[in-house]
């Protein structure tokens, strides 16, 4: 009996020390994965297209490196920090395609599962308020509409994913904040249109004006 103890405490102890050996390895590639994600979307938004594109690759090496780490410990992949890591990463890639006019990659192209994927994107509405924004200040206001049209399509898909949260990671609420996000982007965007309108209408006028005077004259 004694003999039996010490075997299973052995193999116990080899067991955890792989599993911790694991967790180790992963958990920082997870937080500088995530550093490169946030720094990547610092770039689109700088219009540094090519930083922006090699921070999402080196991001997407180590979601790689992650995934061989746990391949075999399948309770700390999806212990969360794992999740968090592919998010951001599907936030940045979002971002940037969506900025440059390219199509979305798809969860399965990018090695992550729907839930990060889904709620990446969701997310990535927030960073497309702002680079509308940006553009409105430049007055570029045709771009304008093209984002907003991203916005709200894949607004369109998330309010059709229809599960529990336990299942989307907390899918719903992100979305929820997605839509006041995108009803407050089309309010800006309604605005800045009937300004521009208006000073058209003004400007025209005025040349109506000028155009009269001078016949006048």
């Amino acid at each position: 009996m004694p003999e039996r103890i010490d075997t299973i405490g052995r193999e116990a102890i080899a067991y955890f020390t792989l599993k911790h050996s694991a967790r180790e390895r992963a958990l920082p590639k997870s937080r500088t994965a995530i550093r490169y994600c946030a720094n990547s979307i610092r770039a689109t938004h700088r219009h540094e297209i090519e930083n922006a594109n090699k921070l999402i690759t080196q991001a997407g090496a180590l979601l790689a490196e992650m995934n061989a780490d746990l391949q075999d410990h399948q309770d700390i992949y999806f212990a969360g920090f794992v999740q968090d890591a592919q998010k951001e990463f599907a936030e940045a890639v979002t971002f940037a395609a969506l900025t440059q006019h390219h199509p979305l990659p798809t969860p399965a192209e990018l090695s992550i599962g729907h839930a990060a994927y889904l709620n990446g994107i969701a997310e990535a509405i927030g960073e497309l308020r702002r680079y509308v924004l940006d553009q409105l200040r430049r007055s570029n206001f045709e771009s304008c509409e093209a984002f907003l049209s991203y916005m709200d399509d894949i607004y369109a898909v998330l309010i059709s994913v229809d599960f529990p949260d336990a299942i989307t990671s907390g899918l719903r609420r992100t979305t929820d904040s997605a839509r006041g996000i995108l009803e407050k982007t089309r309010g800006d965007l309604t605005a800045a249109a009937i300004q521009l309108q208006l000073q058209r209408s003004m400007r025209e006028l005025q040349e109506s004006l000028q155009e009269r005077l001078s016949v006048d004259e």
